[in-house]
């Protein structure tokens, strides 16, 4: 890897621009996990207890939207941003990560492994949706090319807590490795006798609404959340030779404007790039360290309106790197 010196020094200036807002305030952390899972009981009640239909679907929806903020939560905890160094923490988040089917061990290692290899060519895709460039599409195999396909399809997405979570983050790493992952093969376990112990004391439709449909509806949402955040049309993805840490967080993450309810809902995860340039900094720091950074001001832009999203589901496909841009499956076809 040969990087320009004075870029080399300039992202490593902007990095250092970050480290003071990678502190947080215990009190602070604690106000918002237990304030988040108080809200989150709450809304399965609601959901799983309300008189009337309507209010139940309602309670669902706000449910799976508090599920979201939970995870970030967890995820936060994983990076060492959230009650670092906290013994009740790490307990309360290791319980959370088996109950939502994100086992500490796996999701670490393989989390770990997309951050340090966000917008670089060459990585392994573990821990993120796989990219292609258009030479690796053209010289695939009709199965290889299929596996693509449906990984990257919407209705993988959709299925997300399925697809992504039961099997990508328990079932899978369990069967290769049950010694080393016990806990994804327990959280899929979890999983299942929660399933028939709701349906067995509260019955079907409690289950549908306070587990089945929050749970589907945050897992889909959270699997194209992470899928936009780097499969954009801004995005830059470098070759090895010209990558850099910096480069990946910067040029290869989004700032996803949700607005000030979509923002808290997700924990601040729309301010992807500040947080990949430096994933020490709490949820609830990331609009202070963007707002303080000028150089984090200019982001590249990701949004959730129906036109970008059918966009980067239909069109984002493969990266062509002469072009330097996503094109897609159409586009990539040789030309006679």
């Amino acid at each position: 890897m040969s990087i320009n010196p004075t870029r080399a020094a300039q992202e490593q200036a902007l990095i250092a621009q970050t480290r003071p807002f990678a502190t947080e305030h215990q009190a602070t952390s604690w106000l918002h996990v237990l304030s988040t899972l108080g809200i989150l009981a709450a809304g399965f009640a609601v959901a799983g207890a309300a008189p009337w239909w309507p209010v139940r679907l309602a309670g669902s929806l706000f449910t799976a939207g508090m599920l979201i903020r939970t995870f970030i939560l967890f995820h936060d905890h994983m990076h060492g941003s959230l009650l670092r160094g906290s013994k009740p923490g790490k307990a309360l988040f290791s319980v959370l990560g088996v109950l939502m089917l994100t086992p500490p061990r796996v999701w670490a290692a393989t989390h770990n492994h997309h951050h340090a290899n966000t917008g670089r060519l060459s990585a392994r895709p573990e821990g993120t949706f796989t990219l292609w460039t258009v030479q690796q599409w053209r010289a695939a195999s009709l199965k290889a090319r299929v596996a693509y396909v449906l990984e990257r399809h919407p209705v993988t997405m959709a299925m997300g807590l399925l697809t992504v979570f039961v099997f990508g983050l328990c079932l899978i790493p369990f069967v290769r490795d049950p010694r080393k992952n016990l806990s994804a093969g327990l959280a899929a376990l979890v999983h299942v006798a929660l399933t028939v112990g709701v349906i067995s004391l509260f019955g079907v439709q409690t289950y549908l609404f306070a587990m089945l449909v929050p749970m589907v509806l945050a897992y889909a949402f959270g699997s194209y959340l992470f899928f936009v955040q780097h499969n954009f049309e801004e995005a830059l993805v470098r070759e090895e030779s010209d990558w850099s840490h910096a480069a990946g967080a910067v040029e290869a993450s989004s700032y996803l404007s949700l607005g000030p309810v979509g923002h808290w809902f997700s924990g601040n995860i729309g301010y992807h790039h500040v947080h990949h340039l430096n994933p020490r900094i709490p949820f609830y720091r990331l609009p202070e360290a963007m707002e303080a950074i000028p150089a984090l001001q200019d982001a590249r832009v990701a949004r959730l309106t129906p036109r970008e999203v059918w966009k980067s589901l239909t069109r984002l496909d493969l990266w062509d790197h002469q072009a330097g841009r996503f094109v897609s499956f159409r586009e990539a076809r040789p030309t006679a």
